[in-house]
């Protein structure tokens, strides 16, 4: 059997029953497609030249020395591309003051200021990577260092170095949401406050599979095509058509094949994909670009990196009263495609499975000379429970209460619910009491001072804690599929989702067997092309 041939299942391998996945054959024996193996006749190799500093105004003196090496084809600075447009933020929010601030979005090359470590400043196309490398060597620059600010909660300093001197401020937008009265009032009545300020660390995604891609122009078509792995061929082709090409998106056909892990770093629009297509269409040949895994660090947008101060209110029971939230989230140097969006989507579920009716919550957003920061696994929500689970553990010691007491305490019930948040979020149903309960009991809670004693002994240090963690993973909408019946009996499912290693043939493929009554082998399940399926 190679790995192409489908495996028989029988009927009654519906949703519920234990199915061999579909995608494995080819995954465990190398006949996956990643982008990178895609080949293309022809095809040239570019490669970017980076900012070596964090912060610097440059000046290209002499581009002649790459251009005269043998093999190259081209070379771009941001003269050279000064029709098309930056990549754009697509999550400008609303402020404070109902004003919708202002972006710094990515320019494809940097033209006079570097903000960040690996800055794009140019991008050589030849025939071969190695001669794209040696002629970026050959470009003449010469940069001037300024400071640079990399402290998140001192960007807004009064003697900190400005990320853009424009602005004259680190600020990039502040925001503000939940029942603001209510939380004042309730600290003004409180028996107790907690306080707790925690930093949650800029994150780096480091997946399988680096980034890459092949750009191709098709003048016979009028329009592009890109291959790259992504987390979603139609949010990929919106963000780059329009936006940044300044063409129609039914002129960029974006494809994605298989996906060596996603993680929400895979979401965003890159500015290696629109220099390699604009390479494409002035050379008339396909170009590509792979990132090397030093290079990852970076141009891939970091996860998380900010700063929070949170306050419970309690009254003399250990009751919460209320909370209150101010963050400080750092952006990078630009404001990439969701970052503003992210510390908001934490704020939905900062009140966690309590019974908290007043919460505020206070973001700032902040430019440093560091790679923007983006949606990262969970984008925003992990970070917003694992500093509430903080604090609440933190109110336990400052009480002299267990950690699960207080819990029980504060805890919404399932008489309580649905229960609707200060944010909108509506739980529907939990008995989260009872989950602890179960979770307590697994882990053998109330034998853990045996389990110390002994560790002691052995001269090692042994700890227990808990956390409990509500997602808000499902947002409003829907995916639309279409389902084609062939000639043969066999069934062709075309849907918008991306795998990047989740299973999701094996999963559509099961949940349509049972629907149609058919064999899972009798299903295929095509995802990745915008030129099969209009929206995803």
């Amino acid at each position: 059997m190679n790995a192409h041939t489908p495996i028989k299942f029988g009927k009654h391998v519906g949703m519920g029953k234990s199915v061999r996945r579909v995608e494995d054959g080819n995954f465990i024996t190398g006949t996956g497609m990643y982008t990178d193996d895609v080949l293309a006749t022809g095809a040239l190799h570019a490669f970017v030249l980076r900012s070596p500093y964090g912060h610097a105004s440059f000046k290209i003196e002499s581009t002649d020395g790459a251009e005269a090496l043998d093999g190259v084809k081209l070379v771009l600075t941001a003269k050279d591309i000064e029709e098309y447009g930056p990549i754009k933020c697509a999550t400008i929010q609303t402020q404070i003051d109902g004003t919708q601030h202002a972006s710094k979005d990515i320019p494809l090359l940097c033209k006079d200021v570097v903000r960040h470590l690996g800055d794009a400043v140019a991008l050589v196309v030849a025939e071969t990577l190695a001669q794209a490398k040696e002629a970026a060597e050959l470009i003449e620059i010469d940069y001037d260092m300024k400071d640079a600010v990399v402290d998140t909660e001192g960007a807004l300093g009064d003697d900190q170095p400005l990320v853009y001197q424009d602005l004259g401020t680190n600020l990039a937008y502040e925001t503000e949401a939940g029942n603001v009265d209510e939380v004042e009032k309730a600290f003004k009545t409180a028996d107790s406050v907690s306080e707790l300020k925690l930093i949650n660390s800029r994150l780096v995604c480091n997946y399988m599979e680096t980034r890459s891609c092949r750009a191709e122009w098709s003048d016979e078509e009028n329009r592009y095509t890109l291959t790259t792995g992504s987390q979603g061929v139609h949010g990929m082709r919106d963000a780059l058509a329009k936006p940044c090409l300044n063409v129609e998106p039914e002129q960029l056909r974006v494809i994605t094949h298989d996906v060596g892990g996603g993680f929400g770093t895979k979401v965003f629009p890159y500015r290696e994909y629109p220099l390699c297509l604009i390479a494409a269409k002035r050379l008339g040949k396909p170009v590509r670009w792979v990132c090397e895994r030093s290079e990852h660090f970076v141009t891939d947008a970091h996860g998380r990196d900010n700063v929070v101060t949170m306050r419970m209110a309690m009254d003399k029971d250990g009751k919460f009263l209320a909370l209150d939230v101010d963050l400080i989230a750092a952006m990078g140097a630009y404001l990439h495609h969701y970052g503003p969006f992210i510390p908001s989507l934490g704020m939905t579920i900062a009140t966690g499975i309590y019974d908290l009716n007043a919460c505020r919550f206070h973001i700032r957003g902040v430019y440093t000379n560091t790679v923007p920061t983006d949606a990262y696994r969970g984008a925003g929500r992990p970070e917003a429970i694992y500093a509430l689970e903080r604090l609440v553990d933190k109110c336990a010691i400052d009480l002299g209460m267990q950690p699960d007491e207080i819990r029980r305490i504060n805890s919404l019930k399932p008489d309580q619910l649905p229960h609707t948040t200060p944010f909108a979020r509506t739980y529907d149903t939990g008995d989260f009491d009872a989950h602890m309960d179960k979770c307590m009991e697994a882990a053998k809670w109330n034998e853990f001072d045996k389990r110390n004693a002994a560790a002691k002994k052995n001269g090692k240090i042994r700890g227990i804690g808990m956390s409990t963690f509500i997602e808000a993973c499902a947002f409003p909408g829907s995916e639309p599929a279409k389902v084609e019946l062939n000639e043969d009996g066999s069934v062709k499912i075309l849907i918008g989702t991306q795998s990047n290693g989740q299973g999701h043939k094996t999963a559509y493929a099961q949940f349509a067997a049972e629907a149609l009554n058919m064999d899972i082998d009798q299903i295929e399940v095509r995802q990745g092309d915008t030129d099969e399926l209009a929206t995803g």
